[in-house]
């Protein structure tokens, strides 16, 4: 059965891969004109650049949350280290499978003394974590751009998502259900699970959401200066296309699609906007954007590679370990 359902769960991800990109594909043609028809200014791109600059910046914010959420469980590293292990591992979500990034992060944080079950919760809470920012994100900028009134039922059921996910991180729920994966695990002799007293959230995690909603805000930020880079716009707009990139950036995160989101962001925003905008000026926007987030997280990678190189060969050091500095809090 289990062999069924795998079989059956690879085929769904490329089918649902292959008819986003055929719709994707189908629109560009459609509105090819359009969409060769827009020019960027000067001013545009200096929007581009500090869009760049944003989603970068978004990204550093991202692995300075990942330390935040190993002190919660009472390991402290060295955060310009774990900036650079993020960064560098970031890269790594458009590879098939779209887990090679967390296993870059898990293995990083073992080499550095951290204990496999504490890195592997680490980076297992961070999609609940943004999950609930672009939630509360979508729900604010409903409301503050008037589409929260005219569809309620949609503010409600995000509304209900957004509760759901905060309960999943709420101590009294998590932690009971990492005592019975321990319970599980312990049956195998010797299992370190059973020994980690870590291995538990200490408080409800307040300074990681505020955190995630951050990264949100950043990423926004990014698409908001990439759509004024090819079009015009006013601040009564902004808390729609915030909304607009909160959503489908949510949607890529939990909907399975291609590696790193691509082509489930894009159908999403294109059907948010299509109303709004004309869709060959929205085709433009979401293909800027996804160069603009490829282009942030080359550079974020590349600067992260070269200046473990110069450390290494400064101080002739293994930098996966030491460079780490790792202090465990008693």
């Amino acid at each position: 059965m289990n062999q069924i359902w795998s079989r059956t769960k690879h085929y769904l991800h490329w089918v649902m891969l292959g008819g986003m990109l055929f719709f994707f594909t189908k629109a560009l043609r459609h509105h090819w004109e359009e969409v060769a028809a827009i020019r960027v200014d000067g001013t545009g791109w200096f929007c581009l650049a500090i869009g760049i600059t944003a989603s970068l910046l978004a990204f550093v914010w991202s692995g300075l949350v990942w330390g935040w959420t190993l002190q919660e469980f009472k390991y402290r590293l060295n955060f310009p280290w774990l900036v650079k292990v993020y960064l560098k591992t970031h890269i790594a979500k458009y590879l098939p499978g779209h887990v090679w990034h967390y296993y870059g992060r898990i293995w990083s944080a073992k080499q550095a003394g951290v204990s496999v079950n504490i890195a592997t919760l680490s980076v297992v809470i961070e999609p609940f974590l943004m999950i609930s920012a672009a939630l509360s994100t979508a729900i604010i900028t409903s409301q503050l751009s008037g589409t929260g009134s005219q569809n309620t039922y949609n503010c409600g059921l995000l509304a209900v998502g957004l509760v759901t996910v905060l309960m999943i991180v709420h101590p009294r729920f998590l932690n009971p259900l990492l005592q019975l994966l321990a319970k599980l695990k312990g049956k195998k002799k010797g299992c370190p699970l059973v020994q980690d007293s870590a291995f538990k959230l200490q408080r409800y995690p307040v300074k990681l959401l505020l955190g995630e909603l951050g990264f949100v805000a950043l990423r926004g930020a990014g698409f908001l200066l990439t759509f004024m880079a090819l079009h015009p716009v006013s601040p009564s707009q902004i808390p729609m296309l915030i909304n607009t990139f909160s959503l489908a950036w949510l949607a890529a995160l939990v909907l399975p699609g291609a590696p790193g989101g691509v082509g489930v962001f894009e159908a999403t925003a294109i059907a948010l906007l299509d109303r709004s905008y004309s869709t060959g000026l929205v085709l433009s926007v979401v293909a800027v954007f996804r160069l603009v987030t490829i282009l942030a997280e080359a550079i974020g990678a590349g600067l992260s590679y070269l200046d473990d190189r110069r450390f290494s060969h400064k101080y002739n050091l293994d930098n996966t370990a030491t460079a780490a500095e790792l202090v465990r809090i008693d």
